[in-house]
């Protein structure tokens, strides 16, 4: 039998759900933000986990004894089209721009983010209906694994087609959870670099490996989460919200390169950041503008949940 979520999208909600996929492509492809925060406050955080956990041998029986159609229906398959190919559309055409101006105005790019993921904490914290001791315990235990997760060093891994699928298989994990980055984790792996040169120079075959992985682990991964917040909504939500404080750190428009370290091809290349004020900055921090795009992505979240809402 079909699964019991939405089953079609009329014309406006097909553009505005690419849409909402774009603007997740986008964050997704930036380190120390997540693609999973923006389906949250977009309001189709939960309906993403319920269809993508819907692909399963239950799918297959549906196929088999009742056609593509009911399939489709089963694993909200307009939806996930939706979704998808703005996800995949942004990241294709945003890699470059988000490229350019993390080398040259990284400053203003954490801005924005900085001021995203503010707000983003905030509404995520009002999302708990209940704070018991569970919700709390939930809270610290987030904080305390995002802090771990953002003081480790990223690494340098080969570029071998094995790497690419299990970096994807990982990060996609990430992707989902608002708070975490998969970026970040590919960046941890020391596959960011080879991931982004793969979409930014069209490596089909690279980029399908990576793709292949991300499937696999987001099939598995889905399932577990989907089960937490059906079983212990409040305490999972705690959990995020520990996610997105801390990775607040890692956003922080003002950071100087603390060391450097040579690549697998010889380069030197930024390897630890420190986070200083405006005034210790070692460039033109931009101070007015950096404020405005804080603004910016602060207020933005509240006009993505309006829409999320509205819909």
């Amino acid at each position: 039998m079909a699964a019991d979520h939405p089953t079609s999208l009329n014309p406006s909600a097909f553009i505005l759900t690419f849409l909402k996929g774009a603007a997740m492509g986008a964050a997704d492809v930036v380190p120390g933000v997540s693609g999973g925060t923006i389906a949250f406050i977009t309001g189709i955080y939960e309906r993403l986990l319920n269809a993508i956990k819907s692909i399963n041998p239950a799918a297959l029986k549906v196929l088999f004894q009742e056609g593509i159609g009911a399939a489709w229906r089963h694993v909200d398959g307009t939806f996930l089209l939706a979704l998808f190919s703005g996800i995949l559309g942004s990241v294709f055409t945003l890699a470059k721009a988000l490229e350019w101006c993390m080398e040259h105005y990284p400053q203003l790019l954490w801005a924005f983010f900085f001021g995203l993921i503010i707000a983003s904490s905030i509404y995520i914290i009002r999302q708990v209906g209940q704070w018991n001791a569970s919700a709390f315990i939930g809270l610290i235990l987030g904080t305390v694994v995002a802090y771990g997760i953002t003081i480790l060093s990223p690494g340098e891994s080969p570029n071998t087609y094995p790497m690419l699928f299990l970096a994807g298989s990982i990060a996609i994990c990430a992707m989902i959870l608002p708070g975490i980055s998969g970026s970040f984790i590919l960046l941890l792996l020391g596959m960011y670099k080879h991931v982004l040169g793969a979409a930014t120079s069209f490596d089909v075959v690279s980029l399908a490996i990576f793709m292949v992985g991300c499937i696999t682990g987001l099939l598995l991964f889905s399932h577990v989460l989907s089960w937490t917040f059906k079983n212990f909504r409040n305490t999972t939500l705690a959990v995020l919200a520990g996610f997105m404080i801390c990775s607040i750190k890692k956003v922080w428009p003002w950071q100087n390169v603390a060391s450097t370290r040579l690549n697998s091809d010889g380069e030197t290349v930024p390897f630890m950041y420190e986070n200083v004020l405006p005034g210790d900055y070692l460039g033109d921090p931009m101070v007015l503008a950096c404020a405005l795009l804080l603004v910016l992505g602060f207020l933005a979240v509240f006009g993505l949940e309006r829409l999320g809402a509205r819909q």
